[in-house]
């Protein structure tokens, strides 16, 4: 259960409008597990027109950050309705922004299971130095995996390599990203002759 405060500027709250307000914004909890407190206020806002002038501001704790919706309607009830709409709205797009980084976690750990299993498994072609080779003492065969540049090079640094090479997916081509002596990076993209 989320620990709700719920407070009034201007105006008393009335407790059917309280048990309202924790009704409707106790239901967050259960789309999104990770808040850890709420703090809900009730304001009436002296305007000329009658229009907007309750206004519900709702603030949240989310694993260490905040998430924040402000409503206004001329009747208080409509007021928190909208603001339950506009939370479930900016919590998804948190969530949605959560399992974007659990994806970019999930595969670094991948590739980092892809390298281990590549340099503990055995070469599929090793072959021992000849005159023709020009000094090549192995050969070793892996897998790769389609990825983006910027993907590439989060798992170059991962592995602490200087170079990193995988299939670009936006060029359908082999590409190398390699680290450059001044710390920048470079991406080698192969052309045919």
């Amino acid at each position: 259960m989320v620990q709700m405060v719920v407070k009034g500027k201007n105006i008393d709250i009335p407790e059917p409008l309280h048990a309202y307000v924790e009704k409707k914004l106790g239901k967050l909890d259960r789309h999104f597990e990770k808040i850890t407190a709420m703090t809900v206020e009730l304001s009436s806002e002296p305007k000329k027109s009658s229009n907007d002038r309750q206004v519900v501001e709702v603030t949240m704790q989310v694993n260490g950050q905040i998430l924040r919706a402000e409503e206004a309607s001329q009747d208080m009830f409509a007021a928190v309705d909208a603001v339950v709409d506009k939370l479930e709205r900016i919590i998804e797009r948190y969530k949605s922004k959560l399992y974007r980084k659990d994806d970019i976690r999930k595969t670094r750990r991948e590739a980092r299971l892809v390298e281990q299993e590549a340099a503990t498994a055995p070469v599929l072609d090793d072959s021992e130095e000849d005159e023709d080779t020009a000094g090549i003492t192995h050969t070793k065969r892996f897998q790769i995996k389609p990825m983006s540049p910027a993907e590439a090079t989060e798992q170059m640094e991962l592995l602490g390599h200087d170079f990193y090479v995988f299939y670009n997916q936006d060029t359908s081509s082999v590409a190398v990203v390699y680290k450059r002596r001044n710390g920048t990076y470079g991406l080698l993209i192969p052309e045919l002759a």
